[in-house]
């Protein structure tokens, strides 16, 4: 019995594809941009550690976790890398400034308990930067068509589209910025392919942004206090009263 690759494992694979390669830098371009203004002590990159996304960045301590064992030849090596399952992260709450989750919550049984991990790690304003494949693109359409071998190295139902990511975002109290959408061709393997269908690109990112076939989702964590200021009906009351009383003692010192 031959033991079943993680998803996370046949994605790093697939990356280093034609069309995997060209996901990737669009990606990375659009990360690097995020990041770049991002500050505080602490990064955090959960999955496809041997990926950079954090290159950009400037925060003094990165780190990057991994759940699966690193290969020895690893480039990772030469980083902070952690082993560790994304729904349990080994930092204390409130820890990280940033942190970075390249297709992390397609390869997981369970997203939405990654993004309660998430939110327990990141400090309040600190930023969540989520990458992953649109459901409603054309690779999403090829990856669903039955009787044929599977395009992405992601099922169809392990896809989290961004309106349901966003909704489980501003449930954990994330404001959310507007999305980026790229990589608008078909599902095609070679690069010469790949090459033909790149005039796509920019009729696709003006004219139908929500079907490019990766998004990039970022958020700020808000954490609203709170502040008990009684009803408003008594404050105005309070500030009529005290306005009497004002020209009481003000006719008073008068006589």
């Amino acid at each position: 019995m031959t033991e079943e690759t993680a998803p996370i494992v046949e994605l790093a694979e697939w990356l280093q594809s034609p069309p995997g390669r060209y996901a990737a830098a669009w990606e990375q371009a659009r990360i690097d941009e995020i990041v770049a203004d991002v500050f505080g002590y602490h990064a955090l990159q959960v999955g496809l550690v041997d990926w950079d996304l954090l290159d950009h960045n400037r925060i003094p301590y990165k780190i990057f976790a991994s759940s699966e064992p690193l290969d020895p030849e690893s480039a990772v090596r030469t980083r902070m890398c952690v082993l560790a399952d994304p729904t349990a992260l080994p930092f204390e709450s409130q820890s990280i400034d940033l942190l970075v989750l390249p297709h992390v919550l397609e390869c997981t049984a369970d997203p939405h308990a990654v993004l309660r991990e998430v939110e327990r790690v990141l400090m309040p304003e600190g930023r969540v930067v989520i990458s992953g494949f649109n459901p409603w693109s054309l690779w999403g359409a090829r990856n669903t068509m039955p009787a044929m071998e599977a395009w992405l190295p992601i099922g169809p139902r392990a896809q989290v589209s961004v309106p349901r990511l966003k909704d489980w975002l501003k449930l954990l109290s994330f404001e959310v910025d507007p999305t980026q959408f790229g990589c608008f061709t078909p599902a095609v393997r070679s690069q010469k392919w790949l090459d033909r269908f790149e005039f796509m690109e920019v009729p696709g990112a003006k004219w139908w942004t929500i079907c490019g076939n990766v998004y990039v989702v970022s958020a700020v964590k808000r954490v609203v206090g709170m502040r008990l200021v009684g009803a408003p009906w008594k404050r105005k009351r309070k500030r009529r009263a005290a306005r009497a009383a004002a020209v009481v003692a003000q006719r008073t010192a008068d006589k």
